[in-house]
């Protein structure tokens, strides 16, 4: 990795991914992206169909559980 790419988080936890980053990736507005955590670092890639597939359902079965008002208080600040 060259440069250090910076983006700064909204209110609402939005991150803009910068231009270079989304060329490189092929991004367009609309499309989706998947985020891998290993080892501490997090990698961003293109979600593929079976990736977007994937999350709704594991999120759907979490969406009780871990959203409620204490979460949100506890994860704020990530």
């Amino acid at each position: 990795m060259r440069t250090l790419s910076v983006s700064k988080l909204t209110s609402k936890s939005q991150a803009t991914i910068p231009g270079r980053i989304r060329k490189k990736l092929g991004l367009k507005a609309g499309d989706s992206v998947a985020f891998k955590l290993r080892d501490g670092l997090i990698y961003l890639q293109k979600a593929r169909p079976v990736d977007h597939t994937y999350a709704q359902a594991v999120g759907e079965t979490l969406q009780d559980e871990w959203d409620s008002a204490a979460d949100e208080r506890a994860y704020r600040k990530l």
